[in-house]
């Protein structure tokens, strides 16, 4: 009887100590994160040489049915839950998002490939709210999204231009957080728009977004009050620099307590392992699908414990999930149906060749050449009047933050619509609602085109490479040393064809000089003025200088600069707006054929730099000074005043203490 009693009590002390056991008891979870993937479905490199159904056979980076492949293979070496996670912009890249509106492809193939919660990034903003709204629409519709967390949104009250957008984030498909409960442990998560991130959204509007760090606040206090979770993760579409002062999502973990886990993105930042803040833990993979992050955890006794991570690159080692492919190859016919049969291309229609390739840098590059030569080519082809000299475009601009891809020559340098497309993809018109950013061209005098080289020498050193400009028919040397916004010190106007001529760039010279750039870039030129408190105020001006953009606009800058557009067919009624993607197409085409096999080759002019970019650091004082502005002279004469004020009190304190004779 005493045996059985103690046979008895030894099972019910077991029962009364397990919840103690299972709470002490290490419970694992891994997360598997990508960032910046910018509808990059085919990967980087010439979409001729991707093979996803092979592997080492090409040099493609990335690609979606890989990616695809490798979430099912991280999950399957493991036996405890896995999260798949997205920090915004998966959209805006490639020719793909041009059927995002009506087929949601890029969220439908990411539910597909197993992503369980994403935020949206600045570029999802890019086909304006009622775009998004029919983007997530047509995607829930089609085949369902993965659950999209966004705190950030304000929206108008006066403005309707937001009310679809609106009402998405009113039915649930955008919710501010959720919550997932895994091995009992419940996890939160939150995503945010950073400020950089949400500066580089002019087509958000009237939608605004709240400061990240008070939302982020809000919510950490939501979801450990109110939806009592052990862990919180941010996807926080804000980013990283090396300078700390500008590391918006290092700043987040050092202002905003309890968050546990940052899956960064928009600064498309290569992170190897996660940065630590206090008790947070950051973690970006790169972009464009290049690299995805595996983030291994343990949890145990309400703390969390980093166990392994690993950046893996997404290369010809894997192979393509096959069903992913197979939609992707389906999406390719609805392109060419739906985009590219009215302009006679093709998707893989071969353009040019090219035996180099063509490279993006923050300094002056053969790919920032070519595109801003095709601009100015391109405009003067169609609206130049050579009755009227000053209506031929002197100068075209281009930002490194609009050219999105290099055009690299791959295994046969062939180079596709497909690869031209992704270098200038993005835009849409708020003139006919088209897909792409249209050319504008307006009127400046002299120092105003001194004013836009600025940005080159002062703003894009402070706000980082996406400000630094290509340019085409000038050339100009700056001095780095001097005083900030003054630091130009010689432009030529021209080409490398007809030669270079100086411009005169003083404020004397009245003259009109006609520039053309995108509507994006455009639309720039009051944040210039406005960052630079008026320094670089810049006013675009019609045939006759009248303004057409004042130094403080009243109502959408976009709407204002409409008129500028580019008008590709004067003979049908309105403006045919002149598309950057197609113009960069057209002069691709007219390149002469050197071997005759009537495919025409990139010419070597681009093979490298042509020094329309020349850095001359100098401290000369000669060359500090000479031909400076008021930016220079007015510091100057403030300094030459305190030494006077110092010399003048030296010399009056030294004769007080002079001994008396």
């Amino acid at each position: 009887m005493e045996k059985a009693k103690k046979c008895l009590i030894i099972p019910v002390i077991i029962l009364l100590l397990l919840p103690t056991l299972l709470y002490g008891e290490e419970k694992r979870l891994t997360i598997i994160h990508t960032n910046d993937l910018h509808s990059h479905l085919l990967g980087l490199s010439p979409n001729l040489d991707y093979s996803p159904r092979k592997t080492g056979d090409d040099a493609t980076l990335g690609g979606w049915a890989r990616i695809a492949t490798l979430i099912q293979s991280e999950k399957s070496k493991r036996n405890h839950p896995t999260l798949v996670l997205d920090a915004g912009d998966f959209l805006m890249g490639s020719l793909f998002h041009m059927i995002s509106r009506e087929e949601g492809i890029e969220l439908r193939l990411m539910k597909e490939m197993g992503y369980d919660v994403i935020t949206l990034g600045n570029h999802e903003f890019d086909l304006m709210p009622k775009g998004l709204a029919r983007i997530i629409t047509s995607a829930q519709q089609k085949g369902g999204i993965p659950e999209i967390v966004f705190s950030s949104a304000i929206f108008s009250h006066e403005n309707p231009e937001d009310d679809t957008l609106e009402e998405i984030f009113k039915k649930g498909w955008v919710k501010p957080y959720t919550v997932k409960e895994i091995q009992g442990i419940r996890i939160g998560f939150f995503g945010i728009m950073g400020k950089d991130a949400a500066e580089v959204a002019p087509f958000a509007r009237p939608v605004k977004f709240k400061n990240p760090i008070d939302i982020s606040r809000e919510m950490v206090k939501i979801l450990r009050e109110k939806e009592k979770v052990d862990l919180i993760i941010c996807l926080s579409h804000s980013g990283l620099s090396e300078k700390k002062s500008r590391s918006e999502d290092e700043q987040l973990a050092k202002e905003v307590s309890g968050i546990d886990i940052i899956v960064s993105g928009h600064t498309h930042t290569r992170l190897t392992q996660p940065i630590r803040v206090n008790e947070t833990l950051i973690v970006q993979a790169y972009a464009y699908g290049r690299n995805v992050g595996v983030l291994d955890l343990a949890y145990e006794k309400g703390r969390l414990t980093l166990k392994q991570y690993t950046l893996v690159e997404v290369d010809d080692r894997i192979q393509g999930d096959e069903k992913i492919q197979k939609m992707i190859e389906s999406s390719i016919n609805l392109i060419e149906q739906s985009v590219l049969k009215e302009h006679g291309l093709t998707f893989h229609k071969v353009m040019a060749k090219t035996d180099f390739d063509l490279i993006l840098t923050t300094d002056e590059s053969n790919l920032g050449n070519l595109i801003t030569d095709s601009m100015r080519w391109a405009t003067n082809k169609i609206d130049y009047d050579p009755k009227d000299p000053v209506t031929k475009v002197v100068v075209a601009i281009e930002s490194n933050g609009v050219i999105r891809d290099d055009l690299l020559k791959g295994k046969t340098g062939a180079i596709a619509v497909c690869d031209l497309f992704r270098i200038i993809p993005l835009g849409i018109s708020r003139g006919d609602d088209s897909m792409g950013y249209p050319i504008i061209t307006c009127y400046l005098h002299g120092h105003e085109v001194k004013k836009i080289l600025e940005v080159v020498t002062s703003i894009y050193p402070m706000k980082g490479k996406k400000f630094f400009l290509q340019v085409s028919g000038l050339k100009f040397r700056y001095n780095p040393n001097r005083m900030i916004f003054d630091r130009v010190t010689d432009i030529a106007i021209g080409s490398e064809e007809e030669g270079f001529r100086p411009l005169d760039y003083s404020e004397s010279n009245k003259a009109l000089y006609r520039v053309a750039t995108n509507l994006y870039n455009a639309t720039f030129i009051s944040f210039v003025g406005r960052f630079t408190y008026g320094i670089l105020n810049i006013v675009p001006k019609d045939r006759q200088g009248n303004p057409v953009l004042s130094e403080k606009p009243k109502g959408n800058p976009f709407d204002l600069l409409l008129p500028l557009r580019a008008d590709s067919d004067k003979e049908k009624p309105g403006i045919q707006e002149l598309k950057q993607w197609l113009v960069l197409m057209d002069y691709v085409r007219s390149f002469p054929d050197k071997d005759g096999d009537g495919i025409p080759d990139i010419p070597d002019k681009y093979r490298g730099k042509l020094g329309r970019i020349i850095k001359e650091p100098s401290w000369n004082p000669v060359r500090l000074l000479s031909r400076g502005t008021f930016v220079t002279w007015i510091p100057l004469a403030a300094i030459l005043v305190v030494l006077l004020v110092l010399g003048a009190l030296t010399y009056l304190f030294l004769k007080k203490r002079r001994p008396s004779p």
